[in-house]
């Protein structure tokens, strides 16, 4: 019975990275009902949606490609590095004190996301950042990609947005790119400190590849307005289920 609901959370996980983020709040609970402790519930987290965000990526291929508004190299560059360094974090230092900033960071990701799709175009350009303050931000995105992670998609989202960016398919699959590369290195820091635990995490890993390509495609035939309304809903309950459950 363990395994069939680590199974459907991972199903369930990849297919709301594709479409908005916020599979960690599926998968981390599950590993957590499952016995684990939190650090390793959350490695194990992070190494059970790896299949689905390059999965979700690859269909997104298109719309990542057709990407101008930024350095895709640079990037994916950024994330590789301060993925490495969140890691490092983790293993290093205790998690008490960025896990009670969690619903806050989520609630501003939202509130961003919100603002910047949905207010007049004119307020949105006074927002936006410039290229420097967009590589800082993304740099420090990346570090808490590596670090924890709950909530990353509304983190990079929100940044694309103050960014210029405004294809829903684009921000998703860049955003689902981007944080496959931040787990790369995670991942390998991970398994070096050996806190995976593999019986619990081997099988999740094919249903949240499945459930992630699958939500992929469904999207980019979706209205996009429905969408972003859906990442802001989402990014709502996932910022009230961490202030009142904790990390």
């Amino acid at each position: 019975m363990t395994t069939v609901i680590l199974i459907a959370a991972a199903f369930l996980g990849g297919a709301l990275n594709s479409l908005a983020g916020g599979g960690t709040l599926v998968t981390f609970p599950a590993l957590l009902f499952a016995g684990l402790n939190p650090i390793d519930a959350n490695a194990s987290s992070v190494v059970a949606l790896f299949s689905g965000t390059f999965s979700g990526a690859w269909a997104y291929r298109r719309n990542i490609l057709a990407v101008a508004e930024l350095s895709v190299l640079g990037l994916f560059t950024l994330s590789l590095v301060g993925g490495l360094i969140g890691a490092i974090l983790l293993l290093w230092t205790p998690a008490t004190i960025f896990a009670t900033l969690v619903p806050w960071l989520i609630l501003f990701a939202t509130i961003v996301f919100a603002v910047g799709n949905f207010a007049p175009v004119g307020a949105i350009r006074r927002l936006q950042l410039g290229p420097r303050s967009a590589l800082v931000a993304l740099f420090i995105i990346a570090i808490y990609g590596g670090y924890f992670g709950g909530g990353i998609g509304f983190l990079l989202l929100a940044a694309f947005t103050l960014m210029g960016m405004r294809d829903i398919n684009a921000m998703n699959g860049l955003k689902m790119g981007l944080v496959g590369v931040m787990t790369v290195t995670a991942i390998l820091a991970f398994i070096a400190a050996n806190v995976v635990r593999w019986p619990e995490t081997l099988p999740m890993l094919a249903s949240s590849a499945l459930g992630s390509y699958m939500a992929a495609h469904g999207a980019q035939r979706l209205d996009q307005r429905l969408i972003k309304g859906f990442v802001i809903v989402l990014g709502a309950g996932v910022t009230i289920y961490f202030a009142w459950h904790g990390v």
